[in-house]
């Protein structure tokens, strides 16, 4: 049975990340964002606090709380910009949780540990120039020469490109197979023939470190082989129902957002005598958040419930991610519009909140993609079959996986 109610640990929890936010990113993002600058010490900061393996099992170096501790994590982070829940969905949702899933005892206490404590960064390299929504498009390749793969090819809108350790990368071992012939690595920065490049010129998330990866002739040894050869497509779906769940809950951070910038220009703008807020279609607009904010957090949270459980949430996540971030693009676009002339300039933060917005609507499965995914569901084309690996599931008598 579902539970509404925080736990004192997660009650805690938000309270903490929150603090963290108005202290350590809010006085300085506008300028971040103007800049496009990535302060990589807030990684540091958030290392301090145990929040980069929040839902990493204590024995892998995390704090062994709940999916939804996550989901609490990544909302108020948003709340500060989504440069800062996009890197924990990239270090913890897309690399260290697949790492939990898929990697072998070796590669978890090599690589999780690590990273789980803040020690090291993950990011993930699935997209490519030609290759987005349509993966079996990718052209890097690994060819196996002894106890290497020999990757070689290029990634692109890779989130934390010049800032993160390990990266997971998937690349063909048989391109004969078509997506059964893709396979996963994990390459580390230091191995000769990689290199990164930040993309510059972005509309938001100015704040966070994207770009491309490219791959030389890198030499990666046979033990970093994720999985077995030819899971790597596998691999990548599981890790974006673990991505995607953390671009939700960040959603409902922007949306929280939103909302609260809203309600306080709504009390302090007044005209026709009285505070906007007073007037009948101001308040649809603030009726809109709202209800996007509750119905996102309950679509979360229910994926959050079953990731506890251990149990599949493709289809749900799929939906969790396509509604929140919807609503969320909307609540930045009425943001505005209540702010009136002033929403559109800098002087208040719903403009860069607008320009945030867009891009989860794009990545991590378009809102195309979703909806396709959605009907599919509903009309029998599409069902999700068992993993040969699955995320553990929680258990809430020792706080631990």
């Amino acid at each position: 049975m579902m539970n509404f109610d925080f736990t004192p640990e997660q009650e805690m929890l938000r309270s903490t990340v929150r603090k963290f936010v108005d202290k350590e990113i809010m006085p300085y993002i506008k300028e971040w964002d103007e800049r496009g600058y990535f302060d990589p010490n807030i990684f540091k900061r958030l290392a301090e606090l145990n929040l980069m393996g929040v839902c990493i099992p204590e024995k892998y170096g995390g704090m062994g709380m709940d999916y939804n501790s996550l989901a609490i994590v990544c909302e108020e982070l948003e709340r500060g910009d989504t440069a800062f829940r996009t890197a924990v969905s990239v270090h913890t949702g897309l690399n260290s949780l697949t790492l939990l899933q898929w990697g072998t005892e070796e590669q978890k206490q090599k690589y999780l540990v690590p990273q789980a404590k803040g020690e090291k960064i993950g990011a993930f390299g699935l997209t490519e120039p030609n290759a987005g929504s349509d993966v079996a498009a990718i052209t890097t390749t690994a060819v196996r020469d002894g106890d290497y793969y020999i990757l070689n090819g290029q990634k692109t809108w890779i989130s934390l490109c010049d800032i993160a350790d390990h990266f997971i990368v998937f690349a063909y071992t048989d391109k004969s197979k078509k997506h059964r012939g893709i396979s996963a690595f994990i390459v580390e920065r230091t191995m000769p023939g990689f290199s990164s490049r930040a993309i510059k010129g972005k509309l938001g998330i100015r704040a966070g470190n994207t770009g491309e990866l490219f791959f030389d002739n890198v030499r990666v040894p046979k033990e970093n082989l994720l999985g077995e050869e030819g899971e790597g497509f596998k691999i990548a779906m599981s890790a974006l129902d673990n991505g995607r769940f953390t671009v939700a809950a960040g959603a409902v951070g922007l949306i929280m957002a939103c909302l609260e910038a809203s309600v306080k220009y709504c009390h302090e703008r007044k005209t026709f005598g009285k505070e906007i807020g007073r007037h009948q279609l101001v308040q649809q607009m603030i009726a809109r958040m709202e209800a996007g904010l509750q119905i996102s957090r309950l679509l979360v949270y229910k994926v959050g419930f079953l990731k506890n459980q251990g149990r599949r949430n493709t289809r749900e996540t799929s939906l969790a991610k396509w509604i929140a971030c919807d609503f969320a693009n909307k609540a930045a676009d009425d943001a505005v519009q209540i702010h009136g002339a002033y929403g559109y300039s800098n002087e208040y933060p719903v403009e860069r909140y607008l320009r945030n917005s867009k891009a989860p609507v794009i990545y991590e499965g378009t809102r195309e993609i979703h909806t396709i995914m959605q009907a599919e569901y509903v009309l029998g084309y599409r069902q999700d079959k068992p993993l040969r690996k699955t995320l553990p599931p929680w258990n809430p008598e020792s706080m631990k996986m």
